[in-house]
This record gives C-alpha cells, structure tokens and sequence, in this order.
C-alpha cells in the first residue's frame, strides 16, 4: 500500500513541466544509465566516457542516511535505460522507487553482486545485516568496476571493449594506490594495531591492510549510541588498549569528543565519498587522501606500542 501511495504521488509529477529539480543534457542517441551515489559517478564516468549518458536520481548535497524518495526521483528514473545501484544499504531509498516506478524494461545493475561482503557490527545491528560500505574499499571497488564494464557492455556490445578496457585502466590505479601504501609502511609492526570506529564503514579497507575493528561506537548505522552505550564503548576502549578512533569527515559526531576526553584515544576521520559534488575524480582524490590518513594512523600506532614496549 505504501509503494502504490509513493507510485500515484510520482506519477502526478511524471506530467508536470519543468519538474526536475536540476535539468542534465541527455543525448537521445545515448544509452542513459543512472547512479544513486557519488561513488558510482566516478566508476560509470570512469569506464563509459562520453559514449554514454550519466543521470544522478537524486540532485548532490542529499544525506543518504535519511533521504526520503521525492516526486522528481521518479521522472529522473523514466528517462534512465539502467541505473547502478548499491543494492545492500546505504541507497534503499533508489530501490523504493525503482519498485515504485514498475518498469519491466529497466536495467537494475548491482554493481556489488561480485563483491565478498562483510559483516555490519554494531550492538543493535540485525543478524544477517552486510556492511555496505563497499565504496570505500580498493579491492571492492575494483571489482565494482569490472562488473559495470561488464553488464554495460552487454547493453551497448558494440562499444563493449572500450568499456572493458575503460575498467581495466581505471583499476589499475587503484592497485597502485595499494602498492605505494604498502611500501610507504614498510616493514612496520602493526601486528598489534587496535581501532574503534564510529561505525563500520571502513571494514573494507582496513581489512586489506590487517587492521582489525575492536569497537563500533554507533549501535546501527547512522544511530547515535545512547548515554549507557557510550559509557560501555569508553569502558571498552580503556580495556582493550584501542590506539585509533576513525570517524566520518563529512558527518556531524558528537560523541566522538566525549570519547577522545575520556580516553586519549587518537581520532582520524575518513571520507565516505557519499557528500559533496558528482565528480568524475571524487574516488581516486578521495581514496587517496583516506589512504594517506590510513597510513598516518598506522604508523602513530606502531610508534605507540612501541613506546608502550619500552616503558
């Protein structure tokens, strides 16, 4: 009943003039393929070129954590010929429209199909709930990459290998970004490296370089922990001999204060490349920088226990 209340108030917008709220030059010669968020411009951008249409569903500056599907996103919809998605979190407001919209002939590409998924940890997570933060992952996206490539070109089979090698340009930069890191730490200890992040969102990338999470702080995703989970977190933290708190660039926390007063621990903030502009270079310029905080906090760590050694 929900969907169809949704499906009839998109509709009525579906014949009213002028109703997008950011116009996109659409060259009606061109497949038209749209993205739910940032990251995937950057991929869809990095392995179509010029050849295809790109078309956000939703207009920069939303808060995927809260977004609520509005009227336009439908009419955006009605001129796509296939949309990525996330399809495991993070975007479940594109995949009530998609259901809204009931359109047999749309493409659906999910673009993390392929991709060994994670666990979501938090106290109040469901069982069975996966991390869909897979955009913050070299290896994730790598593979995310190719799995575009490879439905587009089925698609637009004429243009196929140009896609294909697109993708496979637009990879190699990301294990280069993974190669110069490791060789930026060099032979350095962090066998006994403990981190607490906000929430779980850079399992992904943390994990190809042996960090493990000892502490989410957020209960859920985009949840704030209340007083008693918080004091359980700090309690934890000063147990457990957590170096290392991440948390998120782009998004208000406000707890992360308390637990650096009562803790000591060091924070570092990490981009979830969800904010700001649909750039073509959002991701390379966004993993990077993540990528030299990673690095960063690695070595305060290494230098940390190591100090704790000598005393």
């Amino acid at each position: 009943m929900r969907i169809m209340t949704l499906f009839m108030s998109l509709l009525a917008v579906l014949m009213t003039p002028n109703a997008l709220a950011k116009e996109y030059k659409i060259d009606s010669d061109k497949l038209t393929i749209g993205i739910t968020l940032q990251p995937y411009y950057s991929y869809v951008k990095a392995v179509v070129g010029d050849k295809v249409n790109i078309l956000p569903l939703v207009d920069a500056g939303f808060n995927p954590h809260n977004y609520l599907p509005q009227p336009n996103d439908l009419k955006r919809l009605s001129q796509m010929d296939a949309i990525v998605v996330n399809g495991i979190g993070h975007d479940d407001f594109a995949l009530k429209v998609i259901s809204a919209a009931q359109r047999d002939d749309l493409v659906v590409i999910e673009a993390n199909k392929e991709v060994p998924l994670l666990p979501a940890l938090g106290q109040s997570v469901g069982q069975g709930a996966v991390n869909p933060h897979t955009f913050v992952g070299l290896s994730t996206t790598i593979q995310k990459v190719y799995t575009i490539a490879s439905e587009v070109s089925k698609l637009d089979p004429d243009n196929a290998a140009f896609y294909r090698k697109n993708a496979r340009k637009y990879a190699k930069q990301f294990r280069f970004m993974k190669r110069d890191a490791m060789l930026s730490l060099g032979e350095l200890d962090t066998s006994g490296m403990k981190v607490a992040t906000t929430h779980n969102a850079y399992g992904y990338i943390l994990q190809e370089f042996g960090v493990d999470v000892a502490a989410v702080i957020e209960p859920a995703h985009g949840v704030e922990p209340s007083a008693s989970q918080l004091q359980e977190t700090i309690e934890k933290i000063r147990a457990s001999g957590i170096d290392v708190l991440f948390y998120e660039l782009n998004m208000p926390n406000r707890f992360v204060d308390t637990i650096e007063a009562e803790t000591g621990v060091q924070l570092y903030r990490f981009s979830h490349m969800t904010h700001g502009e649909y750039e073509d270079d959002k991701v390379e310029v966004e993993m990077k920088k993540n990528l030299e905080t990673l690095i960063e906090a690695m070595k305060f760590a290494a230098a940390n226990q190591a100090k704790s050694g000598n005393a």
